[in-house]
């Protein structure tokens, strides 16, 4: 079953706040396998000051950390339910990345990820953040659920 998440449902899943949540909308996720979300990239963001202010492009780590917020959301449909006020959602590991295309302000990314295996605390997906259909930048990236220090 595909469902569709704004924002105000997406911050009751993400710890993140602004200016660190990258994820506007769900547009697609199906539980057990995969999410399609969208990051609007604009030029006020705070990163574009100094990321290049001639030229400015959205940082890859941050690319990366909006495709593990779209992970997190995933695991946690997935798992069927909210994170505990004491859990966190963090990432745990990312191989196998490249980085295809530059995103600049006015893009709007799509972030994919599937689920390719859980094995305890640990998830693996495989992600991709496209502009205009075209990748921008893929990963694997390893989350786990982990309680607050």
């Amino acid at each position: 079953m595909s469902e569709i998440m704004d924002v105000k449902e997406i911050t009751e899943f993400l710890a993140h706040r602004y200016p660190f949540l990258l994820v506007d909308r769900v547009l697609e996720v199906i539980p057990g396998e995969s999410i399609r979300c969208i990051k609007n990239v604009t030029i006020n963001e705070p990163h574009f000051t100094g990321h290049f202010p001639d030229n400015p492009i959205m940082p890859g780590v941050l690319i990366i950390e909006a495709l593990a917020q779209a992970t997190g959301l995933l695991g946690f449909r997935t798992m069927g339910e909210k994170p505990q006020n004491n859990m966190l959602y963090i990432l745990a590991g990312v191989n196998k990345v490249k980085f295809r295309r530059q995103v600049v302000p006015g893009d709007q990314l799509e972030l994919r990820a599937e689920l390719i295996k859980r094995k305890g605390k640990i998830w693996i997906f495989k992600a991709g953040a496209y502009v205009e259909g075209k990748l921008a930048t893929s990963a694997e990236l390893m989350c786990a659920v982990t309680e607050k220090t």
